[in-house]
């Protein structure tokens, strides 16, 4: 690897400024936004990769065979100021401030009360390296004291990253320890540092190759501290993205890769799964016979994922092929749960073991990755034997998998697609990808393949129903799959470990804008949860995007909600819960897709003047209101909660009861509660309390309001719409706007309606707290404690 040092000005030419490096590299900067620059390194003047697949800045996906590298369409392009010497060239906008200098280092500076004050800089003794023999490439910047590194996607261990070092190889990490297994099954190359200014930034090094990330692990007595970035192949492309908050930060970042897919409502009902039933010999009537005992034990399901031994030949996975002896008709098995309002996922993987039955052909027709040295597939060990990726990069392939995604699944009843062990552990570097006609290493573009997996599945779903919204699982991907799917945070494993830190996991997640997410609950290999842990899982699960109980336990039992009968009635409460708010997920669902608001956020992402909820812990906000108090420790029947300093207080959500901010309550935690808290001054829309109901009952409605206890103001809006079409885009919706003034009397609250959907519900109760005295006035009509709004 050899440092750059010396740079000379070259040119400027619209919103692109370009330095010489050494005489034969260049180094672009791109003033993008007035918060975000894109710096871009061309090795001897030439990119290793003219394309991306990640960045989506416009509402438009990205085409199949990638987006230009160097394309700025979807961005404002705001004018910039830009002044250079031989030895220093500044770039401002309003927000951001770029100063390079030489030797080549970046200083970033940003905007506070008309002065420009230091933010970030690269390490002085050589930031940015290049490999003279190889395609090696490292950024390394100045790590400052007592800053926060948070993201890098799906990663184990504290939520804050400094002190660590963190790989990117996608693995099929099955049984990792939540605390401390790297790498995993994601590729997710952006963190965001928060300084002690309290001023956020985010970095996002766009390139697919396998990286390492070192935020303070790694120690060199030739060099003040610093963090760096490494990759073993690609350009050194990366966005520089001013918060000021992390919040800000997680939102731009979000909307820089396409948003979050604005999935059914049923994809938010609890889904049913086990790798055991697929894999018996009578398949079809234990999958039958789960609808059968979800009705029997009264709990509410939505849907079924069905695990990959459906295709098994012997004891292997054959991908779209159905195992007849296992399950005779599926087209019956999907009427049976279609009549009982279930949906169904079928699991499917892209790769072919040797033997399969369409391995031959699918040869013939050049669909796979190829071997580095030969015109032959590549070969690579695949669930216990050995197999042939198939390459998405060949839109033959791409047309292969949409029609046997279409004939093999979606024709007979199944309604969406779980692309799984889709990490492309393919060892062979230099195995050859089509590239959509321009051959590409599969070491430089990995992570790309399950993207486009998932795309072309995506796509496959939509050609067949074309008026529903397709629903989506992956496990695997990189930036850019939140266009396309749900995750998930792959095979843990069963303890109160993994319970504690998939928590820290999923918010990690989330901060890098994977936000619909979950994990498999109950834990899914090793051995079976006791009662307790498995009462304590689904409680957490059920206050995530994603709620999955799934299982390969090793003695061969299955995790389903009435495992253990003397603790149903417990699971079946929490499962009630899920359903009382759903309204509130489902509109916290179009926030992410709409306003790119986080689904599950970190107690600080809202509080961020609040050096308590800095502090490592187990709590987070489900949506904007709802602070959820998980117990993750065995035995435990109390649990202190520290309430974030939002001004205003937060209530109990079963009691009602007020507590002021900025203090640490003791809160019952009895095995059949889950400590919530609600921030004062909201509104949740709720279904009623009643028994056994799906998505699919959806027939009443409630508004709680928790208003603050003083003189207040909030105004709130709620979505609604019929939870599967795209007819909202032409304004078949409901949005209540909800404006709320309060003082030492009264309530005052007023409500408009906008939208042209008619729900199945006439009306919508609004109701105050069991402890509010103060009197309700709603439109100007008083109301008491309880309004019914007509719709």
């Amino acid at each position: 690897m050899k440092t750059l040092k010396h740079w000379e000005w070259d040119s400027a030419q619209g919103n692109e400024v370009v330095l010489r490096c050494d005489s034969k590299h260049t180094l672009h900067i791109f003033i993008l936004e007035q918060d975000i620059f894109r710096i871009l390194i061309k090795k001897n003047q030439q990119l290793r990769l003219d394309r991306t697949w990640t960045v989506a800045p416009s509402t438009d996906d990205v085409e199949w065979q990638g987006r230009e590298r160097v394309s700025t369409q979807g961005y404002s392009l705001p004018d910039y100021r830009l002044t250079h010497t031989k030895d220093t060239v500044d770039i401002e906008t309003d927000r951001l401030k770029l100063t390079i200098s030489q030797p080549l280092q970046m200083h970033w500076s940003y905007l506070s009360e008309g002065q420009w004050q230091p933010l970030a800089h690269d390490r002085k003794t050589g930031a940015i390296q290049l490999a003279t023999q190889s395609q090696g490439i490292a950024h390394f910047m100045h790590r400052g004291d007592d800053e926060y590194y948070f993201g890098l996607g799906e990663k184990t261990g504290n939520l804050n990253r400094e002190g660590r070092r963190f790989e990117m190889r996608n693995l099929d990490a099955m049984g990792y320890n939540a605390s401390s297994t790297d790498p995993l099954y994601k590729h997710i190359p952006f963190y965001i540092t928060r300084t002690p200014q309290n001023v956020s930034y985010g970095l996002f090094y766009d390139n697919l190759a396998n990286c390492w990330f070192d935020l303070g692990n790694e120690l060199d007595n030739y060099h003040i501290k610093y963090r760096s970035y490494r990759a073993e192949d690609g350009d050194l492309d990366f966005y520089f993205i001013l918060g000021p908050t992390v919040l800000d930060v997680t939102r731009s970042f979000t909307r820089l890769t396409g948003g979050t897919i604005f999935g059914p409502k049923w994809s938010l009902g609890y889904s049913g799964s086990t790798m055991r039933y697929t894999d018996e010999p009578h398949s079809q009537q234990l999958l039958e016979s789960f609808v059968d005992q979800c009705q029997q034990h009264r709990i509410p399901c939505d849907s079924f994922q069905l695990s990959s031994g459906y295709t098994s030949i012997g004891d292997k996975r054959y991908v779209f092929n159905w195992n007849h002896d296992k399950v005779p008709s599926p087209e019956d098995m999907s009427h049976h749960f279609h009549q009982h309002d279930m949906k169904l996922a079928a699991n499917i993987k892209p790769c072919l073991l040797h033997d399969h039955p369409m391995y031959q052909d699918v040869k013939q027709q050049g669909l796979f990755i190829q071997d580095s040295e030969s015109d032959t597939p590549e070969i690579s060990v695949f669930w216990d034997a050995d197999g042939s990726h198939l390459d998405f990069t060949n839109p033959k392939t791409i047309d292969w998998w949409k029609s046997n995604v279409t004939t093999q699944l979606l024709e007979k009843g199944i309604d969406a697609t779980w692309n799984d062990n889709n990490e492309y552990e393919i060892w062979d570097h230099s195995a050859r990808c089509f590239g959509f006609g321009q051959s590409i290493p599969i070491g430089l573009i990995r992570p790309l393949q399950p993207l486009l997996m998932m795309k072309a599945s995506y796509h496959a779903q939509r050609e067949f129903a074309p008026q529903l919204r397709p629903y989506l699982i992956s496990r695997s991907g990189c930036p850019g799959m939140n266009r396309y799917v749900q995750t998930w945070s792959g095979d843990n494993r069963t303890n109160w470990t993994s319970l504690k830190y998939n928590i820290k996991m999923g918010l990690g997640m989330s901060l890098s804008g994977l936000y619909n997410l979950g994990h498999d609950v109950g834990g899914f290999s090793g051995d079976k949860p006791d009662p307790e842990l498995f009462v304590r899982w689904v409680q957490n699960g059920v206050m995530h995007p994603r709620f999955t109980i799934h299982s390969w336990n090793d003695d061969g039992t299955v995790n389903e909600p009435w495992m253990y009968p003397e603790v149903t009635p417990i699971i079946r409460k929490a499962m009630a819960l899920r359903y009382q708010l759903m309204p509130y997920l489902y509109d916290t669902l179009w926030q992410a897709h709409r306003y790119h608001q986080p689904m599950l956020r970190p107690t600080f992402l809202d509080h961020e003047h609040d050096a308590n909820t800095w502090e490592e812990n187990d709590d987070f906000i489900l949506g904007q209101s709802l602070l959820v108090a998980s117990v993750v420790e065995p035995h435990q029947r109390e649990r202190e909660v520290y309430l974030p300093d939002n001004g205003l207080g937060w209530y109990d959500f079963y009691t009602h009861q007020w507590f002021s901010a900025s203090q640490i309550i003791t809160l019952p935690a009895a095995l059949e509660t889950i400590p919530l808290m609600v921030k004062a001054g909201c509104a949740l829309p709720l279904n009623p309390e009643v028994g056994v109901q799906t998505t699919q009952d959806d027939n009443q409605r409630t508004i709680l309001l928790f208003p603050a206890q003083g003189v207040h103001h909030f105004t709130q809006t709620i979505f609604d719409d019929d939870g599967e079409s795209y007819a909202y885009q032409d304004g078949e919706y409901l949005e209540l706007t909800l404006v709320v003034t309060t003082d030492a009397k009264c309530i005052h609250v007023v409500i408009t309606q906008s939208g042209e959907f008619k729900p199945d519900y006439s009306a919508v109760e609004i109701r105050l707290p069991a402890t509010e005295q103060r009197t309700l006035v709603i439109n100007g009509e008083s109301a008491g404690n309880l309004y019914r709004l007509s719709i």
